[in-house]
């Protein structure tokens, strides 16, 4: 018996198309390929946040994830040092590789692909649908986030954000960690 494999179909998704998602992280989630359009070779969503967003630091033990900036500034933490991202700026963490941003622009913008796909089910279970325009920021749930984490993999969470020392002018801003 041999086995078939599937090639998925074209198809075409403009600016604002693509299912939109709060991401209890923080920032609003456009998906562009889900994981079962590209056969599982990759995931890739838009990112839209605002400053002070930060992320846990964190691995993707099985894929890498690539980040385009379309706008804004972010600072990264890759692998034991930290970057600059600009507009048109690319930062990529192979699997494995601990890695965290921080949004220190006003607004940020940015794709974010994985390859191979497989971290779809940490973002799905750890995001809420946004029903039509409404652009309106959700509440952060690092508790919902680190679940999400623990129950479909995907992502491996490591500490809290390496961003202590960066004063951004977000002073009120809930700063997550891996244990909530």
């Amino acid at each position: 018996m041999t086995a078939s494999i599937t090639t998925p179909g074209p198809f075409l998704r403009a600016d604002r198309d693509g299912e939109r998602r709060w991401f209890l992280g923080g920032g609003v989630h456009t998906w562009k390929v889900r994981e079962s359009e590209s056969n599982g070779a990759f995931l890739l969503f838009e990112d839209q946040m605002t400053q002070g967003k930060m992320t846990p630091l964190h691995t993707h033990p099985d894929a890498d994830e690539t980040m385009y900036l379309l706008d804004g500034e972010i600072l990264v933490h890759l692998d034991g040092h930290e970057h600059r991202v600009e507009q048109g700026g690319l930062m990529m963490a192979p699997r494995g590789v601990p890695h965290a941003f921080m949004v220190l622009s006003e607004t940020a913008r940015m794709l974010c692909l994985h390859t191979p796909g497989g971290g779809e089910a940490f973002y799905w279970g750890a995001s809420e649908p946004i029903d039509g325009d409404d652009a309106t920021p959700g509440e952060v749930d690092f508790g919902r986030v680190r679940a999400s984490a623990e129950q479909n993999g995907g992502i491996q969470l490591l500490g809290p954000p390496p961003f202590s020392h960066v004063d951004t002018g977000m002073h009120s801003a809930v700063v997550p960690t891996a244990t909530g």
